[in-house]
């Protein structure tokens, strides 16, 4: 059911995004009497899901959820249809319009991307708010793992700044985005009621930048260890699937149980039992822990890697959450400085790969990166933002200036309103061919880094 649930989010938000940013491009060119051959929502090599034509437009369904396309009559695109320009033009092609008329239709789709961000991000605002943990709900401080460690962080630490920023909202992707992003290099933190600066050295850009970081929470709030589930998460191609062989599920823990002790060690903390249980994998142990009114024992099988497979109860559950609302006034100049912060954010890691300080390769991601991004329950707030998320980057890679992409057509179109002098449909055959070709190797090598990280 979590694979499903996942794998339907990912289709309706493309879906969404695809339909859209295709007619940005399918409008503009009706307005300039330019005919559209097809409109398809996902790709259809060699057949289609569903097809029907409605006047001159055939619309359909294709089978690869990779894009789609709207094939404009007189124009060189991915369908690499030589026979229909070897003709002279005619006055509903593509090529017959003025500049300007071509400009307008080929920007259109990364028009309407950047447009629906903006305006989802406004609708979340006003209608969901936000909801945030205050920093000082959590009292017992942070627990690192090594990566934070190794950073100069230490278990029971509170944090109070990043940079001059005060981190007032429990959020650790502000942290991470400020240290991979904006450079800061330095946490102060209250330990044991001594404020301490903690310096960051500049390679944990590239270090929280990676994959692996990723998928590691290098510190998080300190909290009691309070069973939500005994479900094991298994992984089929990158998505999370239940199952229900964990040592705990087993042994009978229920949601709701709070373990005590792990063979008579006190655990006051989730954190404190990560490590004991690692040092004791594969063998028996002893568990105590407080259901409802009683104080029960269990003896447990771990398996070879130390994982118990109870999982902790979210920080909503252990904090006061926050809910902050906005009115529609309120709303807009917060999504606008969202969506716009966004963007910027993005053109900065951009700059990074170009110059080595973050890892191009960390940021490649398939069908399968885009669906891990999305929870395993549905959830409309967080589906709207990361459609929202999606539709920018969309607008942002179709920006750039990569022949087959709208960015190659846009450079060709200023150059031409520029010096007056048209690019001849050869050279835009060619260019258009190996950016295509580069484009579906990317998407080759993409897939290809997803499954490696799988296994």
């Amino acid at each position: 059911m979590d694979f499903l649930i996942k794998l339907l989010q990912v289709i309706l938000s493309l879906s969404i995004l695809v339909v859209l940013h295709e007619g940005g491009h399918f409008f503009p060119a009706k307005w300039f009497k330019t005919r559209v051959e097809k409109f398809y929502l996902f790709f259809n090599p060699g057949f289609e899901l569903f097809k029907k034509k409605i006047g001159e437009t055939e619309y359909g369904i294709g089978w690869l959820p990779f894009g789609g396309y709207v094939k404009i009559a007189g124009m060189i695109d991915e369908s690499f249809d030589k026979e229909q320009m070897q003709g002279p033009p005619q006055p509903w092609e593509f090529r017959s319009k003025p500049a300007w008329q071509r400009f307008i239709i080929m920007v259109g789709g990364v028009t309407v991307n950047l447009i629906l961000g903006v305006l989802l991000f406004i609708m979340i605002f006003k209608v969901y708010g936000e909801q945030y943990i205050p920093t000082n709900e959590v009292s017992d401080g942070i627990y690192v793992d090594t990566l934070g460690y190794n950073m100069g962080l230490r278990t029971g630490d509170k944090i109070l700044k990043y940079g001059e920023d005060t981190f007032d909202e429990f959020k650790v992707g502000k942290i991470i985005n400020a240290i991979v992003i904006n450079d800061v290099n330095t946490i102060t933190v209250d330990r044991d009621g001594q404020e301490v600066v903690v310096p960051v050295d500049s390679k944990y850009t590239k270090i929280l930048g990676s994959q692996k970081a990723k998928s590691t929470l290098f510190f998080g709030a300190r909290t009691p260890y309070e069973v939500a589930s005994t479900v094991t998460a298994k992984k089929v191609l990158g998505l999370f699937k239940r199952g229900e062989d964990s040592p705990a599920h087993k042994a009978g823990l229920q949601r709701g149980d709070q373990i005590l002790s792990i063979n008579g060690q006190t655990i006051e903390f989730y954190d404190q039992a990560r490590p004991i249980l690692k040092s004791m994998a594969g063998q028996n142990i002893a568990i105590s822990l407080k259901r409802g009114d009683q104080i029960l024992n269990k003896q447990i099988a771990l398996d070879s890697t130390g994982t118990l497979g109870a999982f902790n109860m979210p920080l909503n559950y252990f904090f006061d959450v926050q809910q902050r609302d906005y009115s529609l006034m309120e709303a807009i100049p917060k999504g606008w400085n969202t969506a716009v912060g966004f963007i910027v954010d993005q053109g900065k890691a951009f700059k990074k790969m170009f110059t080595g300080k973050l890892n191009a390769k960390d940021s490649l991601g398939s069908i399968i990166s885009i669906g891990n991004l999305f929870p395993s329950s549905w959830d409309w707030a967080s589906f709207w933002r990361l459609t929202a998320m999606l539709s920018l980057i969309l607008g942002i890679m179709n920006l750039l200036p990569i022949p087959a992409l709208d960015g190659g057509y846009i450079m060709f179109l200023i150059w031409e309103m520029i010096s007056g002098r048209k690019v001849s449909d050869k050279t835009m055959e060619i260019a258009n061919t190996i950016g295509f070709f580069l484009l579906i190797g990317l998407m080759i090598f993409a897939l290809g880094l997803d499954i490696s990280r799988i296994f």
